[in-house]
Order: structure tokens, then sequence, then C-alpha cells
């Protein structure tokens, strides 16, 4: 196991695309599969019934958040007293998981350190099933067995920003390295600071990037550092406020649960516009932060500024807006109807791997997609030829103010 990698979590994983028979069989009331040699290299020889406890987890783009259930696996061989024949299955009892599973989902069994296991499906094709895939490195599919990871800790394997977010998505809770930095968080605000001083902060403190060589670096050092200091300061503030209790009041409990889950979206969104803001004013790029347009619409980012863009006599061609999104899932659409006289929309996310159905849409509904160069990597290389990274962006909208 190393600190701050995948081997932290997960002592291996398997992965398959689910054949029809197999997605029958998790919607059957068999609940079996054979156990292939794949499976024995996570749960080795079964000695009678191994039963280990277990999490199913459905994720889909169609749905905001997963379907979870808790539940139990048991291995076992049921030749077992055979003396040369083994048959190792894998039982699991019916869940609203199983019920959705269906051909061409993405299967991922991983046993984690615990001794238990996170079982995910993913919906075919979709962003999510990209993303599970990517974060655990099962590159090759293309057979019908299981593809097997038994050791996590190499460096595709490490924790970043990225793949932070993809594990806290299937529930893992990461471990964080220490309180590194709350000592100063504490001495220098009182509380929760606004985002635009706490992402100053964050800067300060993070290794330093030169932002005019390589903006794309910067951000996401500056967002992986905001997003760990502010988990520092978010769990000392919690701990205070669970040391005081509720005295029984449960909806005081709930109000406070739902402001930390709430805080905790919206910072991320308002941290990344800090950042962007600051790299398009270091790179001495003329922009104004979300303006009112037609219909009350405020786009995050417009160049070079609303008095541009509201001066009928001010070529179009040399406007550019700017959507930020920290994720997409179905709501890149909500930038379409912003900046009515820019026809080419720009959005710049961190999602990673977005499916291949959803960028083919965005180049049909004329909306670019940008995304920090050190993510591309999640997508394929067709949609890699067609993404803009964060740099490319800043030279679009130079080449663009330069036109005459």
């Amino acid at each position: 196991m190393k600190k701050g990698y995948l081997s932290e979590y997960f002592t291996g994983v398997a992965a398959k695309r689910l054949k029809a028979v197999e997605a029958d069989v998790l919607r059957s009331n068999q609940h079996e599969f054979n156990g292939v040699d794949a499976l024995k290299r996570l749960f080795g020889h079964a000695s009678g019934k191994q039963t280990f406890p277990a999490k199913f987890i459905y994720l889909s783009d169609a749905q905001d958040e997963p379907v979870i259930a808790d539940g139990f696996l048991t291995w076992y061989d049921a030749r077992e007293r055979h003396p040369v024949r083994s048959e190792h299955r894998l039982y699991f009892p019916s869940t609203p998981v199983s019920e959705r599973s269906g051909t061409g989902d993405l299967l991922i069994i991983g046993r984690r350190p615990d001794a238990s296991v996170l079982v995910v499906v993913a919906d075919a094709g979709s962003t999510a099933a990209n993303q599970i895939q990517w974060l655990f490195g099962v590159d090759d599919l293309a057979d019908a067995g299981y593809a097997v990871r038994e050791v996590l800790d190499a460096e595709r394997d490490r924790i970043a920003f990225a793949s932070r977010l993809i594990l806290e998505s299937v529930g893992v809770t990461l471990e964080e390295d220490s309180d590194d930095g709350l000592d100063e968080i504490l001495d220098r605000f009182s509380g929760f600071p606004t985002t635009r001083e706490f992402s100053a902060f964050a800067r300060a403190k993070a290794p330093q990037v030169d932002v005019e060589s390589d903006c794309d670096a910067a951000l996401m050092a500056w967002m992986d550092k905001e997003e760990k200091l502010f988990r520092a300061l978010e769990r000392h503030l919690i701990a205070d406020r669970l040391s005081k209790g509720f005295q029984g009041d449960v909806d005081a409990f709930i109000a406070f649960s739902l402001s930390v889950q709430n805080r905790r979206k919206s910072r991320v969104g308002y941290a990344l516009e800090n950042h962007l803001e600051h790299v398009f004013t270091t790179l001495k790029v003329p922009f104004v932060r979300t303006p009112v347009t037609e219909n009350k619409a405020k786009p995050d980012f417009l160049f070079p500024g609303i008095s541009e863009y509201r001066d009928p006599s001010f070529d179009p061609v040399r406007l550019t807006m700017l959507g930020v999104k920290s994720t997409c899932k179905d709501r890149w659409r909500q930038v379409l109807s912003e900046a009515d006289r820019v026809p080419e929309k720009h959005l710049l996310t961190l999602e990673t791997a977005i499916s291949t159905a959803q960028t083919d849409e965005m180049k049909d509904k004329h909306l670019q997609l940008v995304v920090p160069r050190q993510l591309h990597a999640t997508y394929t290389p067709p949609q890699q030829k067609w993404l803009v990274d964060l740099h490319g962006l800043v030279e679009r909208v130079k080449a663009q103010l330069s036109v005459h």
C-alpha cells in the first residue's frame, strides 16, 4: 500500500463489460457468477462459504445521484469435495443495482483493505462508465473475461483532484494526509472565509507554477491545493459543531448536514472561477465576470467586456463567451442560451472522460469544450484532437481580439 494511491483503498479490482447472459443473471433469482481464475486472484481459493460485506452502486448519466444498496457477496467452491475439480462461484443478493444492470454495462468489483467489496455497475457508454474505467486503469475490456489489477500503486494510480472526485462519487471516503496548513488557516480566518479570499490563500500555498508558461498546470495545482486546505478546515469546523451536539433537534441536524453538502458543491465552482479570473488577469486578457446579457442571463466570463458586447458596431467575431462548470452532466446545455451575440460558445470543465455521445452533441450545438491539458488523456484520441486546453483558449481569445 502506498499513501495517496489507489492501493490505499483497494487491494485489487476486476472489471468487465456485461454480456447479455450476465446481465440476465444479475436481474434473475440465480445471482451467481462462475468464479473464473480472474476472480480467484481477488478472493483466493474458497474454503467453505466466505461472505464479504459489500456496497453496490449503479451509475448513470441520466441520474444526478447514484443508486446505492448495502449487501454482501458469498464466495464458495460448488465442487469443494471433488478430489480434482473445482467450480468457484460468486453469489450476491438482489438489489436495486442488480435490477438496473444491462448488456454492455461496466462491472467493477473492488476488494477493499478491510475485506469489504465495492461493486459498481455503470451504464454502457456513459461518462460515468468512462470515468470509472479510467480511474481503475482497466483499459482493455475487449475480451469476454475479467481484466484484473492486483497492484494499484503505479504513477497512474496517484490520487489527484480528478480521481478524488470520482472516488467520492462512489462513496469512498478519502484519508487526508494531514491537517497541514490548518493552524495558519485558523490564524487568518474566523470560520469559513469568502471563496475569493480562500482561493487567493490556496494559490499562495500551492506549489509554484509559472502561469505564463503553463496556465493549465497552474490551474490544476491551485484547485488541488484549495481542495485539500478546504477539507482540513471543514473537518475542523464540523468536528467542533458536532462536539456541541444538537440536543435531539433532528431538524437542526438535517439542516446542518445539508449546509455542508451545499457548501461543498458550490465552493468548487466558485473556486474554479476565481482561479480562472486570476489566470486571465495575469495573462492580461480583457474580460468581465458574470455580466448580464439577454433575458438576464449571466455568462461566467465574457471577452473582452460587456460594453463591447452591447455595442452593435463591435464585430461579434471578436467576442468570446466562456461558461464554467466543474462537472457537466446535462447542465452544459445551460450555457447555450447565454450571450446570443456569440454564435460559438466555450465551456471549461474539470469533468473527465465525457462520453462521445455528449461531446458529439456539444459539437452539433456549436459548443467548444475546454479542458485543462492534464485531463485530456481521459478522453478518446478523436476527442483529444477536438478539445481545447486553457492555454489554447487564451491564445484563441487574443487572436480574435486582434481581428480588425
